[in-house]
């Protein structure tokens, strides 16, 4: 199955008022729990601090996930699956490696930026921890799809073969460890502009770092 299959499954229009509803709960307590994640962390916080944050009953939480271990999962794919979606939608087969890069790497970083739109305003403590990699078909498929995003721009760009594997491990780590600094700065309300800043800050190191693995490799 295909990232985009697996996306278009996600978000398929619920079928009447209450799979609307349904849905429209199983969303609720999704953002609830991001914001009580990034309040006070992952392990403090309980099923019903999470229901509190919403204007459902105390038991509804369980009629959509049976653990906080199963919605902390649920963020991350459903993190996966929507900056999936913007990336396919901004990308352009006619981009440059480094064009593609700047693109990857700001529309990640927008996107945390809008995501945490609301945390950001709590100042919270625990903003850059709510989210961890979990072995689940989204981010595997992701991988996959950045990988050979990666391995198309450099063959068009025509540099010398590099590990795709590995590449794709530190593109997506880059992206992961820039975008909790850049959040802890909005935070912090420093001056600039974050996001552009990580991007170029982020684009830069990746390109440098290929443009001297295919120095080498030419040598």
């Amino acid at each position: 199955m295909t990232l985009s299959d697996t996306y278009s499954k996600s978000i398929s229009e619920p079928a009447g008022k209450r799979e609307r509803a349904k849905a429209a709960n199983r969303l609720a307590i999704l953002k609830a729990a991001r914001i009580v994640f990034a309040e006070i962390g992952y392990d403090a916080p309980t099923v019903r601090d999470i229901i509190r944050r919403t204007d459902l009953a105390s038991g509804t939480f369980y009629n959509y996930f049976k653990s906080k271990d199963e919605i902390h999962d649920a963020l991350v794919r459903q993190t996966v699956l929507d900056f999936s979606e913007l990336l396919r939608k901004r990308k352009r087969d006619d981009m440059s490696l480094e064009d593609y890069l700047s693109c990857a790497f700001g529309a990640y970083f927008e996107f945390l930026a809008q995501q945490h739109e609301e945390v950001l305003e709590l100042s919270a403590p625990y903003i850059s921890k709510t989210a961890v990699l979990v072995e689940s078909p989204e981010v595997k498929a992701i991988f996959q799809e950045i990988r050979k995003d990666i391995e198309s721009f450099l063959a068009r760009d025509g540099h010398k073969v590099i590990d795709s594997d590995y590449l794709t491990a530190s593109a997506i780590g880059i992206a992961r460890e820039i975008g909790d600094c850049m959040l802890y700065r909005m935070v912090k309300k420093r001056p600039g502009d974050p996001i552009r800043h990580a991007t170029d800050f982020a684009s830069d190191l990746l390109l440098n770092g290929i443009r001297h693995m295919t120095d080498e490799i030419g040598r």
